[in-house]
This record gives C-alpha cells, structure tokens and sequence, in this order.
C-alpha cells in the first residue's frame, strides 16, 4: 500500500484533515488512493479537480461503475499577506536558500507566523469541497481520496501547497530574487554553459618556426623567442639556490632524568640519582664521541 505524509509537511497536512473527517471515510479514501481509484487530477488557480472511480450501489440507484468529479480549494493567502511572507522569508539566509534550491525549510513556519498567517491549513475552514457522489457527508470517501492524493504530491514536491495558496512556483522565485540576498544566492546557484567549439584534431599539431618570424607555410605568426640550449632547456636559465641545511633539533639534556629527582621511588642506594646518571652519560659521551 501507498504510503502518504511522509515529509513533516505532509504529515500536517493529513493531521489537519483528522480533526474534522471520520476515520472510516478517512481509511476508505486512503484505500481509493492507494487503489488507482483517482483517475486524474489537476491543480488550477488553487484548485484540485479529480475524476474519482465510485462504487456500484443499489441504495443510492447506481448500477454501474461511475465517474465522480470531486474538486478541492484551501483558502488563499492574500496577495497583502504574501507580500508580507515574501519579506521576511527574503530577510533570512537559511530559509531564502533552501527554497531557491526547490527545497522546503524546517523554520519556513516561522516567517507565516511572523505575518500573521498560516501556510499548512489548520482545519475544515480551510477547506472548501464538493463531489457529485450521492453521499450527503462532506467530505465523502471520495473527497478524502483527494486528499491523501495531495498529500502524496506535497510529499514530493511542497511548493504544491504555495500554489493552492495562491501563489505559484514561478511567482515564488521570481519575488525572491528581487531581493537583494537572493539576487546573490540565484547568481551564486546560476550556472553558464560554456559553449562547446569543434576541433579539427584531437592532438596539437606542431609548427616549425623560421627567423623571418613566418611559419613554413608562409604565414605570419608571431615572433618566437630566441633558441635556447638543451641545457637551458631543462635545467631552466637561473641556478637554483643549494638547499638550506634542516634545523637541528633542540637538544633537552637528560629531561626524564631529572624530572624523577634525586632519590625516586625505585631508587633504594642513598646517593643522588641525577648525580650517578650525570657520571654514566660523561663516560657515555667519552666512549664515543657521536653523541656528543
């Protein structure tokens, strides 16, 4: 079975639609999308319209299979409201970025907040529905249907919900990049494509230069420098300065020694440590000189 809200948006999306459907037409509707149910659907000016597969029912006089159109409008945010939303998004880095990227941000609730609006409907005033079905129950299995289809859409891409709130994608960014931090950040994500030339060969082909300063074919060509030797060549026209001896490494005189003191613990004679190992290094360095 089709899984749907899998995206924190999406899930919101469907939590919303919990607060004011019954969980059985809640769980038919999941099984109409899941069972290719909703034939085809459509978002246009901030509504959906589908063709929803119904169910043979005597009751209600239907014998054959029908066809249902079901539309959906979740009430649209304000062109005032938008401009306000636009503003603020525009105003932080971490928000504007994600969305010229085609991506939702984790905070874009903040800058709704901030304006005074919702972007993620909260209940059934959000909602306007209808469905041609028999069914007197709004929302009916089919609408619910709808529904869990939106959600799958919101799922991949959530710029869907700013359409149903009356701004598109298109509208979105180009308000975004009238800003100045995002007229930086779309010149940043821009791209040029650098236009492929042909080549007549795969390798550079050699010329043979003349002292006129003509090649051998007798054209022009520019003036060549003057012939080197192949030890010039190779070896470059400067002498390169002798290497500069490495440092000696600082020498630390019987650190570890001294750092035990005159008498450590594993010293049981009663004559200074540092004192008898002070004598072994002297007879040490005279037996040979190297370490010194």
């Amino acid at each position: 079975m089709a899984t749907f809200g899998r995206t924190w948006w999406g899930e919101r999306f469907l939590t919303a639609l919990e607060r004011f459907t019954n969980a059985a037409r809640l769980g038919r509707g999941r099984a109409y999308a899941s069972n290719g149910r909703i034939v085809e659907h459509k978002l246009e000016k901030g509504t959906v319209v589908a063709k929803v597969r119904g169910s043979v029912n005597p009751y209600f006089g239907v014998y054959e299979e029908p066809l249902y159109r079901t539309t959906i409008k979740i009430t649209q945010i304000s062109a005032a409201d938008w401009s306000k939303v636009i503003e603020r998004i525009a105003a932080r880095a971490d928000l504007i970025t994600k969305l010229l990227q085609q991506e939702m941000p984790d905070r874009i609730e903040d800058a709704f907040a901030e304006a005074g609006v919702q972007l993620l409907p909260q209940g059934r005033g959000d909602f306007k529905t209808d469905c041609s079905c028999p069914d007197w129950e709004n929302p009916c299995k089919h609408i619910a249907g709808v529904y869990y289809i939106l959600a799958r859409d919101l799922d991949r891409d959530p710029f869907v919900l700013f359409e149903m709130r009356g701004l598109s994608r298109e509208a979105l960014h180009a308000e975004l990049v009238k800003s100045p931090l995002g007229e930086i950040l779309a010149a940043s994500l821009h791209t040029e494509d650098v236009p492929l030339a042909p080549a007549e060969s795969f390798h550079t082909r050699p010329t043979k230069v003349v002292p006129n300063g003509e090649t051998a074919n007798g054209k022009k060509k520019a003036k060549a420098g003057a012939a080197v030797s192949h030890r010039t060549f190779w070896a470059g026209p400067r002498r390169l300065q002798p290497a500069r001896p490495a440092p000696s490494q600082a020498r630390v005189s019987a650190l570890l020694v001294k750092k035990q003191g005159d008498y450590p613990p594993f010293w049981h004679k009663d004559s200074s440590f540092i004192e008898v190992m002070e004598e072994l290094y002297d007879r040490v360095r005279t037996k040979s000189p190297q370490m010194k």
